[in-house]
């Protein structure tokens, strides 16, 4: 039981991990831990990730960490033992976008957790050296997966720009939600409002650095707003859930000229714009995809400030658990925050 694999909607199987010594330029490394990421539970309640069809059986999980077991031909730098955070792309480092920079919009890169390569929720991976990255000893295995979406979310502030003293909105407390809090936090934004409807999720923002938490059930998130800013809005507003309308309360809280970011994937193919709105604004409004070369800066500020983050951590849970851990993100029960699958040995 060392491969668990979405055989079905809503259904985890089991089987052997049947994997051979690592060929030239790979490294095998034993999978320590994995955390759970909101596109994992796309493709296990709706069968897709926006345009990306689930194909089963797949193997899921892209935010590992683990240690190196051996290393194939050609491969220097790395010793069985050492201690690494795992990259899920893998990029043909060819096409324009790798060439201009832009690897995370490889045009023939595949993605470990896809219905092309499969992912890390198995106990062992051969996978590119290239694709390691060293993580310090002060951080623990659970903890250190954590640096797969913050590296995501650095990479976002490269569009957002969040500058000292501003104001921010962001909408969702899922980990990447409560990871762009902390991130704001630590980067100066002076009042951060986080827009959340389940209850244990906004006080998991309220720790991780929100300043309110609303509950858009309860309340109107752009009439509270900018009632707190005398109607002038929020600098950035980042939405990290595409649920319902949060994209044009996004569009709608945010000041004159001001940012609006969607990290978050939308479960619809096709999402209703107030287009006229984000004109009149004249808004600068971005997506981002994945991460870009931030792997390294991630694991940095991770070590540095690791209680800023580590909060959002609820639950441990094995390999054979998965099932449940699933379950239990998809109906927020038992006060979930973030789960972390650890494969059994």
């Amino acid at each position: 039981m060392a491969v668990a694999e979405l055989s079905a909607p809503h259904q985890f199987s089991f089987r052997e991990n049947d994997l051979a010594d690592p060929p030239p330029g790979r490294v095998q490394v034993r999978v320590e831990a994995v955390g759970i990421c909101g596109s994992d539970l796309h493709y296990f309640a709706e069968g897709r990730v926006g345009y990306t069809q689930a194909r089963y059986p797949m193997v899921l999980g892209h935010e590992p960490c683990g240690t190196v077991l051996k290393t194939g031909p050609g491969v220097s730098g790395w010793a069985a033992g050492d201690r690494v955070a795992l990259e899920a792309p893998i990029y043909c480092y060819h096409c324009e976008a790798c060439m201009t920079g832009r690897h995370n919009l490889c045009e023939n890169g595949t993605f470990m957790s896809s219905p092309e390569e499969p992912g890390f929720f198995r106990d062992r991976v051969n996978l590119p050296a290239v694709s390691l990255v060293p993580l310090p000893g002060n951080l623990s295995f659970i903890d250190a997966t954590i640096w797969e979406p913050l590296g995501i979310i650095l990479h976002s502030f490269r569009f957002a720009e969040p500058k000292l003293g501003e104001t921010a909105a962001v909408f969702g407390a899922g980990p990447i939600g409560l990871t762009t809090i902390a991130a704001l936090k630590l980067a100066g934004i002076s009042r951060i409002w986080c827009v959340e409807p389940v209850a244990h999720r906004r006080e998991l923002a309220l720790a991780l650095g929100a300043d309110e938490a609303i509950d858009p059930h309860q309340a109107d998130p752009v009439a509270e707003v900018l009632a707190a800013t005398r109607k002038r809005g929020v600098d950035l507003a980042i939405d990290c859930a595409a649920k319902q309308d949060s994209i044009n309360q996004a569009v709608r809280m945010t000041r004159t000229a001001g940012r609006v970011l969607v990290t978050a994937v939308p479960s619809e193919i096709l999402v209703p714009i107030e287009f006229h709105v984000i004109r009149r604004k004249e808004l600068n409004f971005y997506t981002s995809r994945r991460a870009n070369h931030t792997g390294h800066a991630a694991v940095e500020m991770l070590s540095q400030f690791p209680a800023r983050f580590t909060t959002m951590v609820t639950h441990r849970m094995g390999l054979n658990e998965v099932q449940k851990a699933f379950e239990m993100l998809e109906s927020y029960s038992d006060g979930v925050g973030k789960i972390v699958v650890v494969p059994e040995r």
